[in-house]
């Protein structure tokens, strides 16, 4: 069974996130800010980051990212950006091409993603 760390401030989407992914049987571990997150990332090791972008300093899931690729134990962690940027500025994100250095995610959804397609990106980042 994969483990799961979802990194969102937004509590509520969290929990409904959590309901879709333990209905394929994912084992879901949550923390509503990043330093709680990092804490996480060390002591669970999990399979797959699913990671907000907009928390405590606004970029905290930029900023995160950056840091992971960085450190040789978490490189390869595949990371799912769940964003709702779109909704809160009205620009569609991260734009026509996704620059692997201003943004090192493996996929990025909007926020609300549809269960199904959540279900489709997170099998296949774990199955990579």
């Amino acid at each position: 069974m994969a483990k799961i760390l979802i990194i969102d401030d937004d509590n509520d989407l969290t929990e409904a996130t959590k309901v879709i992914l333990e209905s394929r049987n994912y084992e879901v571990i949550s923390a509503d800010n990043t330093k709680e997150g990092l804490l996480l990332l060390e002591s669970e090791n999990p399979d797959l980051l699913i990671l907000d972008i907009m928390m405590e300093n606004k970029a905290a899931g930029i900023i995160i990212s950056r840091q992971l690729r960085k450190n040789p134990k978490f490189q390869k962690l595949p990371i799912l950006m769940l964003t709702g940027m779109r909704e809160q500025t009205g620009f569609f994100f991260p734009g026509e091409t996704k620059n692997d250095t201003y943004l090192p995610v493996n996929e990025f959804l909007e926020k609300p993603a549809l269960p199904e397609v959540l279900l489709e990106k997170v099998e296949n980042l774990l199955r990579k």
